[in-house]
């Protein structure tokens, strides 16, 4: 079994040096897990075992522990929900309140693409824009920061417990 811990820098995975390639595909929920048993494409089982907070995007590359096998990952055919307008505050609208709910959202000029759900369906319905199922490999934006949240990323003077760092509530 391959155990794949490393994420590599594109610029690195150019560089095959007589490595084994393959690939992954995973659907949107499963590329945002940090530990994941999986089967490759070809087969072989492996084990993802990438720091917290790693999310995989289409096109990314991994390495095993023994950096012998270069596995590209592939983003998985999925249902979603795609919902359209021409009107750019109705979209904005949409997504406001998509993200209020903690939606997954993959974003384009003119839609909104989210894993298919009746029931949001009805209320992105109602907002006015036109719903419809597609069947596509899913890339929701992956947040503000990138990756998952650090303490680091907070504005100045921000504080877990509700008081600015200077000691002020």
């Amino acid at each position: 079994m391959l155990h794949l811990r490393a994420k590599l820098d594109i610029r690195l995975a150019a560089i095959a040096d007589g490595r084994r390639e393959t690939s992954l595909t995973l659907s949107s929920e499963d590329r945002r897990k940090s530990r994941l048993r999986a089967c490759l494409d070809d087969g072989q089982e492996a084990t993802l075992l990438l720091p917290r907070g790693t999310v995989l995007r289409q096109g990314d590359y991994l390495l095993d522990d023994e950096e012998r096998v270069l596995v590209v990952v592939k983003a998985s055919v999925e249902t979603l929900s795609v919902a359209r307008t021409a009107d750019r505050l109705l979209l904005t609208r949409a997504a406001y309140h998509l993200g209020n709910r903690h939606i997954p959202l993959q974003i384009g000029p003119d839609w909104l693409a989210y894993e298919h759900d009746h029931v949001l369906d009805g209320m992105v319905g109602a907002l006015g824009l036109i719903v419809a199922l597609e069947r596509r490999p899913f890339e929701p934006e992956v947040g503000g920061y990138g990756h998952g949240h650090d303490e680091d990323d907070d504005p100045p003077g921000a504080d877990h417990v509700g008081r600015s760092r200077a000691g002020t509530t």
